[in-house]
């Protein structure tokens, strides 16, 4: 890399790609850190040479641009790696879930035609066992030192140049697909390409107020786009990633990383806040450091956020968005959280996914497509530059949830006079009992009230009489007692009583993706009644 003529070189990679972002701040933020994963330090220099190896690496095993890259681990350095090599080689990088099944994992390869795969040392034997059923791989990289019949990361970096490649990458080129997380079926590709998610990733910057100094805590995994779309607003500006190694969420690491690295900002799950808020010793942390926490993926128990607001002070903000949406649909901003002291009407909002995010136009609309009045309930849709090209190789599919422009999220919801959105409930996941209409989101509220309960999911499941009902599935906090009839008088005194659940099932714990969020097509599996 030459700076004698750093204004030249800047403009070497074509503005509105992510090439053109990582060469530029390791022309100009050459020695501030980039990245960090446990012992390792990475500045912005450091990552644009590693970037660059594994591009001629790449190239030189034949990979050609617009070839599909798999990658199959936990959160590491090396990850970065691969998306960096994807931004600035024309490769379409492809994450890939490492907590699938077997035969789910097959699939998603199969589907994405990729011709190499990057492996965690840990999935070898997995990958392993796939081999014969994989005939589109034809590269095999792990992520740690050599294994049989692979080749390595590590090497590939120590033998190749870190010269710039020649490689022209533009804004319309795709280099990214993400996957739906199959809470409802089989998983599908969302295609971005470079114009689309740079979009999304200077709409977070700016909401956030991200600045360069600013370290964020990189706890969702690089494989959800909630996790994805976080990391590259901090690099955007120069800040710092902080990558937490762990295959599960550990409160204990990510509260020392926070003391440790003076982290500033972190995203979470509602379940990862509710841990972090469970730990008897939270407050011999120093957290001083952390000027935002960021919440999504799922939706917030109202109670549980107000006890966060309690302990952390008014550093919260929330982002709504899909696999299909950039993620970011709308957004609810610090100041938004502000309420604690106002009357009741006004902490309302606190229930609310926010106002639609700058860049992004939403609408509330009935099965007909009409836009409905406010507070009446109908399906979100979104329409903005961040959105996804298509579903990758499914274009049946993408005609179905991108009509006209707009995408058709399949989330229930309403919106207030000043825009504030609801949302009410997944079109899946409302259960129609009796001929009335529940949507478990307002249910799951209510139970997050009670003291006794730690984690709750509200299913619609078959009964003889009702045809679906009302069916909850609790978690009780660390020696809680509470009764089946307890829990559904408790509703039963702030919900109408046909929403109130009719059968509770308690549980040790409920089950979740690796993103926390609860799968709800899990518990209902268990009820079907043409298995």
């Amino acid at each position: 890399m030459t700076t004698k003529l750093v204004l030249r070189e800047l403009s070497r990679y074509q503005i509105g790609t992510f090439a053109d972002i990582i060469y530029r701040n390791a022309l100009l933020y050459p020695d501030r850190e980039a990245f960090v994963c446990g012992s390792q330090r990475i500045t912005f220099a450091q990552f644009n040479a590693r970037v660059n190896s594994l591009i001629h690496a790449l190239c030189s095993s034949k990979v050609k641009k617009g070839d599909v890259i798999g990658i199959l681990s936990w959160n590491c350095l090396e990850y970065a790696d691969v998306y960096g090599a994807a931004m600035k080689g024309g490769f379409i990088a492809s994450p890939f879930n490492p907590r699938l099944h077997r035969q789910e994992l097959e699939y998603l390869i199969n589907y994405s035609e990729a011709n190499t795969l990057f492996i965690d040392p840990e999935l070898i034997p997995t990958v392993n066992s796939l081999r014969s059923h994989l005939p589109k791989l034809k590269r095999y990289i792990s992520f740690g030192g050599s294994a049989a019949d692979m080749l390595s990361h590590h090497e590939l970096l120590a033998t190749h140049p870190s010269n710039e490649p020649e490689v022209s990458v533009h804004k319309d080129n795709p280099f990214l697909i993400f996957y739906t997380s199959g809470t409802t079926g089989v998983p599908r590709g969302a295609l971005y390409n470079h114009f689309r998610k740079l979009d999304n990733t200077r709409i977070k910057a700016l909401e956030m107020g991200v600045k360069p100094g600013d370290r964020h805590i990189l706890v969702l995994p690089f494989f959800h786009i909630g996790g994805d779309c976080h990391v590259w607003p901090f690099f955007l500006v120069g800040g710092c990633n902080v990558i937490m190694p762990q295959k599960s969420f550990d409160p204990v690491a990510v509260l020392q990383a926070i003391q440790n690295e003076k982290a500033t900002d972190m995203q979470i799950v509602p379940t990862q806040l509710n841990s972090i808020l469970s730990r008897q010793d939270l407050k011999d942390y120093d957290l001083s450091s952390l000027k935002r926490i960021y919440y999504a993926a799922s939706p917030m128990p109202v109670e549980l956020l107000k006890q966060g607001l309690e302990i952390f002070g008014p550093i919260f903000s929330q982002g709504y968005g899909q696999t299909e949406s950039g993620p970011q649909i709308s957004s609810l901003p610090r100041k938004a959280h502000q309420v604690l002291d106002r009357p009741l009407e006004e902490q309302k909002v606190l229930s609310s996914c926010g106002q639609p995010s700058l860049g992004v136009h939403v609408r509330v609309v009935d099965e007909k497509n009409n836009d409905v009045e406010p507070e009446t309930v109908g399906e979100i849709i979104a329409q903005s530059d961040s959105i996804m090209v298509e579903y990758w190789n499914k274009p049946a599919e993408t005609r179905e949830v991108l009509i006209d422009g707009w995408l058709h999220t399949g989330d229930l919801g309403y919106y207030d006079e000043k825009g504030f959105i609801y949302i009410v409930d997944r079109k899946k996941d409302m259960i129609v009992t009796g001929g009335e209409n529940v949507y478990s989101r307002e249910v799951e509220d209510v139970l997050y009230m009670h003291p006794a309960i730690d984690e709750v999911a509200v299913v619609g499941v078959p009964d003889a009489v009702w045809v679906e009902r009302v069916h909850a599935v609790v978690a009780l906090k660390a020696d809680a007692t509470v009764t089946e009839n307890d829990v559904i008088a408790f509703c039963k005194e702030h919900l109408a009583s046909y929403k109130a659940p009719k059968t509770v099932e308690f549980v040790e714990s409920l089950p979740k993706n690796p993103q926390g969020k609860i799968l709800k097509k899990e518990i209902r599996a268990k009820y079907r009644t043409d298995k």
